[in-house]
């Protein structure tokens, strides 16, 4: 099967963090023992491809950005597949495959891969391999991992059937005579469905091309005690403990890493970041919002940004450059071996002779900086490790034990150990270099399998025109608990660093903003905008609103009500509809956030403001609600009359998981219940005024 030419595919990955191009260069690797050649581009490479003239079969993999966009690599693709002059048999020529990723924890899950598949349909062409929709939320190998196995058989299929059309007596390898998915209609991979009923390929000839490889148990000395009858990160029992392993192929090495005598400056900040325009602005107000025995601990934080051209709507997000914590940095630099060299200069260049298709020098790594500079401000060190990274750290580990873990945990026999003991636990490489002791990999490896570190995204919680000069933000400090697998409690990488900038700044026993007290700082963060398209007051101040934001997804609304409060104060002619905010928090002495929402009331920019304490006990005889969509109930006939009757506009912000799909269906609730309709028919109203912009989320999981 694997024997004479290789036929070739054209494969494109549109990525945001990285993900869709790691999936794609797996298939690329994998392609070769298939006895096929893969010819990959980034999407956004409109020069080194045309699918106006592709005759071969087509791999597309994409991710989902924002709010069911596609990733910025793919704007320009799609929209040139989108203009409306193109002829619905513009691509009737094409066959494709398409693998989508996305997170089910929000609202267009999958959408930029939907976006692209639904538009190719529409211009006539043809799947030859089902849809794969892979859910981050869940983990992405349990689509991705059996979608890339059955794509080679619908390729080969395709491929068989192109070169009887183009009348070559020259046949490809031999294929099974079962029927393909390329036979079916595009059934999508989706994890509710069809995916928990998918079976693994046997083991028989496919596996002589596969990229796997068998392990087999008697190769290694494992010794475990014998007491150790449940699984943990570092040990495994029957049936994964005596299982011969498929472990995913030995990623090649393409990075190289030279220490330098020579000293200089490292990068500015800003030369890491391709998102647009970055501003280094001072922190000039820090206060905690929340008592000192709440739960979660939240912060505000003021910037001066009046010396920038930095422009905001209330309603905006904006992004926050931030390093890796430094002791973790220092600790990972001891356990290298290369404590002494933090401060040395390095180059990174592309190994000569390497393997890696395309390889090149990652966007995010300068080509010369320190040691320490790469670590802190460039790699996410507290990333979950992928089985690919697993793999690579098998050959850096000397204990046999250790090794036989690791390979378990990135076969396809321990998915579930994998799932359990480092993907819900939020395992680091930090966490994995302890528990392996014997794992000591290189520089240049951290580099190939650690992803950017990313810039945190927070809403704005002020109003240009009611602080002019002045954003503010809000938010909890993250905290991460030890567990089994992580023997440390850590805070979140950013909230925690500016949690530690800040201390200098707080006012000990302050909970309101109604200090008056400002504290002056030297200290500065760097930023760049992220703009909401949607998340915005209505354009007609007249139209009524109602804002739901528990906990912090209260910061944008604030924004909201300073930027109204203002208007009415120029505008005292003008017509302003009705405003409701429906609060929530445990506990109203320890963190209700602001609790100058009265004022806004007291001044009639606020018509309504309902709040709700879910851990605060009550002696009423009826008991009061206890979050925020027991207290819309409540108020039925007056959100379905701003929704159906006034036209107006509905914004939740928060937590998606334990709140706002929540809120979504307490909507649906009152729809049906005023419209005295079924809920089928609730929710397509509840759908029509999302497309219409007047649902809108800010959520985050």
């Amino acid at each position: 099967m694997c024997c004479g030419s290789k036929r070739r595919f054209l494969l494109l990955y549109a990525t945001q963090k990285g993900q869709a191009k790691a999936i794609a260069e797996e298939i690329w690797q994998q392609a070769g023992a298939h006895g096929l050649e893969a010819d990959m581009h980034c999407i956004s490479e409109m020069d080194k491809y045309n699918l106006e003239t592709e005759k071969d079969p087509v791999v597309i993999v994409i991710s989902t950005t924002g709010t069911g966009d596609p990733p910025d690599s793919a704007r320009k693709f799609v929209k040139k597949i989108q203009d409306k002059t193109l002829p619905p048999d513009h691509f009737a020529h094409l066959q494709y495959g398409l693998l989508g990723l996305g997170d089910s924890e929000y609202m267009f899950f999958c959408n930029g891969g939907r976006t692209v598949d639904r538009r190719l349909q529409e211009l006539g062409a043809q799947h030859f391999y089902d849809t794969g929709l892979a859910d981050d939320c869940v983990g992405l190998e349990l689509v991705v991992d059996p979608w890339i196995d059955g794509l080679w058989l619908a390729l080969k299929e395709t491929l068989q059937l192109q070169k009887e059309k183009e009348g070559m007596n020259n046949t490809v390898d031999a294929v099974s005579s079962s029927p393909s998915p390329s036979l079916h209609d595009v059934h999508e991979l989706n994890l509710s469905s069809e995916v928990q009923n998918l079976k693994l390929e046997d083991e028989g000839a496919s596996s002589v091309c596969s990229d796997v490889l068998s392990q087999k148990l008697d190769d290694i000395n494992l010794v475990a005690p014998a007491r150790d009858t449940e699984p943990s990160l570092i040990h495994s029992v029957p049936p994964v403990s005596q299982s011969a392993l498929n472990i995913p192929a030995l990623p090649p090495e393409y990075i190289e890493v030279q220490f330098e005598d020579t000293q200089g400056e490292n990068p500015r900040l800003s030369s890491l970041i391709s998102e647009g325009t970055t501003f280094e602005v001072p922190v000039t107000k820090a206060v905690q919002l929340t008592r000192g025995d709440a739960i979660k601990t939240a912060l505000l934080l003021e910037l001066d940004i009046a010396d920038t051209s930095f422009e905001y709507q209330p309603g905006d997000a904006f992004c926050v450059i931030c390093p890796n914590n430094v002791s973790e940095v220092e600790e990972l630099l001891h356990i290298l071996g290369l404590s002494e060299k933090g401060d040395d200069f390095v180059c990174v260049k592309v190994k000569q002779g390497t393997k890696k298709k395309g390889a090149s020098r990652p966007q995010h790594i300068p080509e010369r900086c320190t040691l320490k500079f790469i670590l802190i401000w460039c790699l996410e060190i507290r990333a979950i490790p992928k089985k690919a990274f697993l793999r690579a750290l098998v050959e850096c580990t000397s204990d046999a034990g250790e090794k036989r873990r690791l390979q378990e945990l990135c076969s396809r026999q321990g998915a579930s150990d994998y799932t359990r003991f480092i993907r819900d636990s939020n395992v680091c490489l930090l966490d994995l270099l302890r528990a392996f002791p014997s794992c000591k990999p290189s520089l240049s490896l951290l580099i190939e399998h650690l992803p950017k570190l990313q810039a945190r995204s927070y809403s704005v919680s002020s109003s240009n025109l009611y602080q002019p000069g002045r954003l503010c933000f809000v938010f909890n400090v993250v905290e991460f608990p030890a567990g089994p697998s992580r023997p440390v409690s850590r805070k979140g990488v950013c909230t925690g660093w500016l949690a530690e900038l800040v201390a200098p700044l707080l006012h000990p026993g302050k909970n309101t903003l109604g200090t008056k007290e400002e504290s002056s700082s030297t200290e500065k963060i760097s930023i760049f905008p992220r703009p909401n398209n949607a998340f915005h007051l209505p354009a007609d101040p007249s139209v009524p609103f109602i804002m739901v934001g528990p906990g912090t997804g209260i910061s944008p609304f604030i924004g909201f009500l300073q930027h109204r409060q203002k208007l009415r104060e120029q505008h005292p002619d003008w017509e302003f509809g009705e405003t409701w905010l429906f609060f929530g928090c445990r506990h109203q002495e320890r963190d209700y956030l602001f609790k100058q929402l009265r004022c806004f009331l007291e001044n009639g920019t606020l018509t309504h403001l309902k709040v709700c304490f879910s851990r605060d006990s009550s002696t009423a005889e009826v008991a009061p609600p206890k979050y925020v969509q027991d207290v819309l109930r409540l108020c039925a006939k007056e959100v379905a009359k701003v929704l159906l009757k006034d036209r107006g506009y509905f914004y939740v912000c928060g937590d998606k998981k334990h709140m706002a799909d929540d809120v979504s269906d307490a909507i649906v609730d009152i729809l049906s219940m005023e419209m005295e309709a079924d809920k089928l028919e609730a929710m397509k109203i509840l759908a029509m005024l999302r497309e219409a912009k007047r649902y809108l989320q800010d959520v985050w999981s």
